[in-house]
């Protein structure tokens, strides 16, 4: 009886992990692993060279510009100046999982997104500069009030 008690509850976590990612779910996983790909290839001794010219990047899937900042990536990434680079493992492991996430976010979840922010210069630097809007909103209604 114990045995067969421990096998339900194991087969229904393993049901349980089996339900498919949402699409936020999914760009979520899929932009960390992007940064992490993209700190390993700034520091490997083969790549670094290669990737001197590929900016280090802060994915936010909550900013409006991450798919433009994703498509210039896929750009350099396809257009690197050697063979060499253009033919490493890691390198086109980063050119599938960045096509992937500009394709998922641009049509899969197209609408499903919630962009909370426009900062370009965030996604390059990691520092988000913040917005004044609602404390500009809160200072219009005081002066009609």
């Amino acid at each position: 009886m114990r045995l067969l008690s421990l096998l339900c509850f194991f087969s229904f976590i393993w049901l349980a992990d089996c339900a498919p990612p949402t699409c936020y779910s999914r760009v979520l996983g899929l932009s960390k692993e992007i940064m992490d790909l993209l700190e390993k290839l700034h520091n490997c001794h083969r790549t670094k060279t290669c990737v001197e010219i590929l900016p280090k990047m802060f994915l936010d899937v909550h900013n409006s510009c991450i798919t433009t900042k994703l498509r210039d990536l896929i750009y350099v990434v396809e257009n690197l100046p050697t063979q060499y680079c253009r033919e490493r493992p890691r390198i086109l492991l980063l050119k599938r999982k960045v096509t992937n996430l500009y394709t998922i976010i641009n049509r899969i979840c197209y609408r499903d997104l919630v962009f909370f922010t426009d900062d370009c210069e965030a996604i390059e630097t990691g520092q988000s500069t913040p917005r004044y809007g609602e404390d500009r909103l809160q200072l219009l209604v005081e002066e009609k009030s």
